[in-house]
């Protein structure tokens, strides 16, 4: 048997690399293009840092600023609210003394006329001071409470504002209630 050579089907790949057409590989690797690369980047860093540092920084802070201000106007209005109604309780505290000095005294000189007359007189002056002492501290609970819900309605509104101006999107009064809730407020 004679060797016979079997003809080419198919061509053969060369497994040379194509002619250099003055590209080796990626630019980056260039050390020709270095320095046009070190330019636009020298460029873009310095027109980045010129942008925040005198657009976005000036502005967040002084929106930062401009919270703080407000937080510590809100806050100033609290104690101030607070303040009002202690004073509330300090002159219902008085009113209160001044009413049982003068009711004690009315009982005295009751029991001096009569025995019978002075104790019907005692429970009507009770009854007022009851009276009295239960609107006191109606309006002292409703100050306190209306001094409270203010704060909170300012600090939800204070936290709602700065989250619409940082993240551009209004959070949702069940969003803000459980923030609320969470830090125990």
């Amino acid at each position: 048997m004679a060797a016979t050579s079997a003809p080419a089907t198919h061509a053969t790949h060369a497994t040379t690399a194509p002619p250099d057409s003055g590209a080796s590989g990626l630019p980056q690797f260039d050390t020709s293009q270095w320095p046009g690369q070190a330019v636009w980047i020298l460029v873009v860093f310095v027109g980045m840092f010129i942008l925040i540092s005198r657009v976005f920084v000036p502005r967040v802070a002084g929106t930062i600023a401009e919270r703080e201000d407000r937080v510590s106007g809100d806050i100033g209005d609290a104690r101030r609210m607070k303040e009002q109604a202690e004073a509330e309780a300090a002159a219902a505290a008085a009113q209160t003394a001044e009413a049982r000095a003068r009711a004690q005294r009315l009982g005295l000189e009751a029991k001096a006329r009569a025995q019978a007359e002075a104790q019907a007189k005692d429970a009507q002056e009770q009854a007022r001071l009851a009276e009295t002492l239960a609107h006191a501290e109606q309006r002292i609970v409703a100050a306190r409470r209306e001094a409270l819900t203010h704060v909170r309605e300012i600090a939800l509104a204070g936290a709602s504002a700065m989250v619409l101006k940082l993240t551009g999107d209004a959070p949702t009064v069940a969003q803000l209630n459980a923030a609320r809730a969470r830090e125990g407020l």
